[in-house]
C-alpha cells in the first residue's frame, strides 16, 4: 500500500478506524457527509444532523433569482492586516540570510539593468560625433569603431551579469517560498488532525479545502514572485530617478509632471472596472456552482425532465456573465491605452525639449536617448508596484484565512499519563449519567447511563434524530461529554490516549469510503501490512471474494475516485471486509448491509454475527428484522432511552419499539413478519 494512502495518527486518527474519516473524503469530492460528521453545506436539505437533532449550520440557500443553490460565501477581508503581516514575517525570519542574499542579488540586477542605458548613450553620442564630423568635411574624421566595440563589450558583460543575478535571486527565492510555505502546511496538517470534529461539523469542507490548498499557494505565490518584484521596483525606482537627476533636473521635473495623470487615469479607470470585476467573480462562482449541482445531480434532473429549465437557468447566469465579464475587460481594456497616451505626451515634450536642448548644446543626444529609456522605466516599476500591493493585500487576507485555522482551539489533549490499554480487554462499556449537547445551550442527553456486559451485542435503535449515532460519536471521543463518565473495563475513555481508544473498535458504517487504489489496498486500509491470505479470507467472510475474482484484475483491481466502477452493494462489502481484517476486540456497526440485497444481507449477517461472537459490539440499525437476536436493544428517542430489553421482551411491552417494530410489516403479526 502506498505511503498515501496510509492511515495516520495523530491523535485524533487510528489505523484500525476504518472509516471514521468519511467527513473528510465526503467534503473533498462534494458528496455527502460522513456519518460521523455533520454536513455543513453541500447538496440535499439537511433540516438537522443524520441523528442527534444537531444540524449542520450549512445546508442550501436560496441564491441569486430566487434559485435554490449552494451557498455563497462573504468575500474575506482583512481584519488585521499588520498583525498578520507581521505573523507571516515570522515564517520567513528564520531564512533571513537567503532573504538578505536575494536582495543583494536584486540591487545588482536592478543596478546594472539602470546603468545599461547611460553606457549605451556614449555609444550613441560617440556614433553621432563620428557622422557629424565626417558630413562636415573634417580631415581624418570617422567613427571611433574601438570605443564604440569597448562599450558594447561592457554592456554584454553587464546584461549577462545581470541575468546571471536574476536567475540566482529566482533560484533563491523559490527555496525561501517553498520552505516557508511547506512548513505552513505541515503546521496546517497537524493542526487539522487535533481539531474537534465540531470543528469540520461547523465548516464547507470545500471552504476548509479552500484555506488548506488555495489560500496556501497564494502566499507561495506572493512570496516566490511578488516579493522579488518588490524589491527590484524599488531599486529600479530610486536609481532611475537618480540617473535621470544626473543627466537633466529640467528634463526629470518634465518627467514628473506626468505621474498625477498617470495616477489620476488609474484611479479612474480602476474605480469603475473593480466593481465589474467583483460581480463577474460572483456570477462565476454562481455558475461554477450550478454546474456542478447539475452535474452532481445528473440523474435526478433526467428522472423529473428538468432538462429544459436547466439549460434556461444556466443560460440566464451565463448571460449575466458575459456582461459582466466584457464590461469588466473592456473597462480594464482601457487603463494600457490611456496611460500610453499620457507616456506619449509625456515623451514627446522630453522629445521637443531634448531636441533644443541638444541644439543649445546644453545636453549630448545620447544622454536624450538614455533619459528617454529611462522615462519610460521610471513608470514601469511604478504601475507594477501599486499592482503589486492588491496582490499583497488578497496574500495577507489568504494568510490571515489560514492562521485562523491554526489559532483554532484544539481539542482536549491527551493525558500525559495516559492508561495502557489492557493486555487482555473484556469489553465491559458504561455510560454514567452522561450529559451531552452538540450546542451548550442545547442539550441533547442528560443523565445517560448504559451498561454493556462483555461480549454482549448492544443494538440501538429509534427514529432520526433520535441520538443513536451520538452514542458512537461519544465512546469513539469523536465529541467530549459535558458530564458524567464513559469507561471501559472501569476505566475512564478521557485517561486512554485517543489513538489507543480507538483501536480498541473495529467500525463498519453505512455511508462508504475508498480511496483511488487497488482492492486490495482498500480492504487493508485498517490494517497496515496485511498478508493476502489474511485479506482474501477478510473477503470470503464478508461475501466479496467472488465479485472481486470475476474483475478483469482481481484483488489489483484499480478502484477510480469515488469507486464509480463498482456498485453501491459492492462498496459496502469491502468496508465490511475491512472491518473483519482488523479484528478488533469490539465492534461498531452502523447500519453495516444497508447497502446490499436481501440474499447478500442474510450471508453477511451471518459472517458479521460470527465476527461478533465473543466481542462487545454496538449495532446501529433502522431494519429492526436484523437486530432480533441482539442481547439488549436499547430504543433511543430525543437522546434519552426510552425503552431497553431484548427483542421478545420489547415486543411484549407493546411500546415505542413495538410501534416501530411493526410499522416496518403490513400487518401487526411479528410472528408473520419475522
Amino acid at each position: 500500500m502506498s505511503d498515501r494512502h496510509k492511515p495516520q495518527d495523530a491523535g485524533t486518527g487510528d489505523s484500525r478506524l476504518t472509516d471514521s474519516r468519511d467527513f473528510a473524503k465526503s467534503g473533498a469530492s462534494g458528496g455527502r457527509p460522513g456519518r460521523f460528521g455533520r454536513s455543513a453545506g453541500s447538496l440535499g436539505d439537511r433540516q438537522g444532523g443524520s441523528d442527534g437533532g444537531h444540524g449542520g449550520p450549512g445546508g442550501r440557500l436560496e441564491g441569486p433569482g430566487g434559485r435554490r443553490g449552494r451557498p455563497q460565501l462573504p468575500v474575506h477581508r482583512v481584519k488585521n492586516f499588520r498583525g498578520t503581516l507581521a505573523r507571516l514575517t515570522e515564517y520567513i525570519w528564520p531564512r533571513r540570510l537567503d532573504l538578505i542574499t536575494v536582495l543583494v542579488l536584486s540591487v545588482l540586477s536592478a543596478l546594472f539593468t539602470i546603468i545599461s542605458p547611460k553606457i549605451m548613450g556614449k555609444a550613441t553620442t560617440k556614433l553621432f560625433e563620428g557622422i557629424m564630423l565626417r558630413t562636415q568635411g573634417v580631415p581624418g574624421a570617422g567613427i571611433d569603431f574601438a570605443y564604440i566595440g569597448r562599450i558594447l563589450s561592457i554592456l554584454s558583460v553587464l546584461y549577462v551579469a545581470g541575468t546571471v543575478f536574476n536567475f540566482l535571486q529566482g533560484y533563491i527565492m523559490a527555496g525561501i517560498a517553498q520552505s516557508t510555505v511547506y512548513e505552513m502546511r505541515r503546521q496546517i496538517q497537524a493542526k487539522l488532525n487535533r481539531l474537534p470534529l465540531k470543528y469540520f461539523d461547523g465548516r464547507p469542507h470545500g471552504e476548509i479545502l479552500s484555506r488548506v490548498i488555495n489560500d496556501v499557494d497564494s502566499v507561495s505565490s506572493t512570496l516566490q514572485e511578488s516579493l522579488v518584484q518588490i524589491m527590484t521596483a524599488v531599486v529600479t525606482l530610486v536609481g532611475v530617478l537618480v540617473m535621470m537627476l544626473t543627466i537633466s533636473p529640467l528634463l526629470t521635473l518634465v518627467t514628473l509632471i506626468t505621474l498625477p495623470l498617470t495616477a489620476v487615469g488609474t484611479w479612474f479607470v480602476t474605480r469603475r472596472s473593480q466593481g465589474y470585476f467583483v460581480g463577474h467573480r460572483k456570477v462565476l462562482g454562481e455558475l461554477n456552482g450550478y454546474v456542478e449541482e447539475m452535474y452532481a445531480g445528473h440523474k435526478v434532473v433526467k428522472a423529473f425532465g428538468f432538462e429544459d429549465s436547466s439549460i434556461g437557468q444556466f443560460n440566464r447566469i451565463n448571460e449575466e456573465l458575459y456582461e459582466q465579464g466584457w464590461k469588466s475587460q473592456f473597462m480594464s481594456g482601457l487603463l494600457m491605452p490611456l496611460i500610453g497616451l499620457i507616456n506619449n505626451v509625456g515623451y514627446m515634450i522630453l522629445a521637443v525639449a531634448g531636441g533644443l536642448m541638444v541644439l543649445k548644446r546644453t545636453i549630448e543626444i545620447g544622454d536624450i536617448q538614455a533619459f528617454i529609456t529611462y522615462s519610460r522605466r521610471f513608470t514601469q516599476p511604478i504601475r507594477q508596484t501599486a499592482s503589486i500591493a492588491n496582490v499583497i493585500q488578497s496574500t495577507v487576507a489568504a494568510a490571515e484565512r489560514v492562521f485562523e485555522i491554526l489559532d483554532e482551539e484544539e481539542e482536549t489533549p491527551d493525558p500525559v499519563d495516559a492508561v495502557p490499554v489492557p493486555d487482555r480487554l473484556m469489553g465491559e462499556v458504561k455510560f454514567e449519567n452522561v450529559r451531552f449537547g452538540y450546542e451548550e445551550d442545547k442539550v441533547l442527553m442528560d443523565d445517560l447511563s448504559i451498561h454493556a456486559k462483555p461480549g454482549q451485542t448492544i443494538a440501538i435503535v429509534g427514529p432520526t434524530g433520535a441520538g443513536k449515532t451520538t452514542l458512537v460519536n461519544l465512546l469513539m471521543r469523536f465529541y467530549e461529554i459535558d458530564g458524567g463518565k464513559i469507561s471501559v473495563d472501569g476505566i475512564d475513555i478521557r485517561d486512554f490516549k485517543r489513538g489507543d481508544l480507538r483501536r480498541l473498535f473495529g467500525m463498519v458504517l453505512q455511508d462508504v469510503w475508498l480511496f483511488s487504489g487497488t482492492i486490495r489496498d482498500n480492504i487493508a486500509y485498517g490494517r497496515e501490512n496485511a498478508a493476502d491470505e489474511e485479506i482474501i479470507k477478510a473477503a470470503q467472510a464478508a461475501r466479496a471474494d467472488h465479485f472481486i475474482r470475476t474483475l478483469p484484475d482481481g484483488y489489483d483491481t484499480v478502484l477510480s475516485e469515488d469507486a464509480s466502477n463498482l456498485s453501491q452493494g459492492q462498496k459496502q462489502l469491502l468496508t465490511i471486509a475491512r472491518g473483519i481484517l482488523t479484528n478488533p476486540p469490539m465492534m461498531i456497526l452502523d447500519e453495516a448491509t444497508s447497502n446490499v440485497d436481501t440474499r447478500t444481507e442474510v450471508l453477511v449477517q451471518e459472517a458479521m454475527e460470527h465476527l461478533m461472537k465473543g466481542r462487545t459490539s454496538f449495532v446501529i440499525a433502522h431494519r429492526l428484522s436484523t437486530i432480533r437476536h441482539a442481547d439488549l436493544i436499547l430504543v433511543m428517542d430525543n437522546g434519552r432511552i426510552v425503552e431497553q430489553g431484548t427483542h421478545t421482551e420489547l415486543l411484549a411491552r407493546n411500546g415505542f419499539y413495538a410501534e416501530l417494530y411493526y410499522s416496518q410489516f403490513t400487518g401487526r403479526n411479528s410472528e408473520a413478519a419475522g
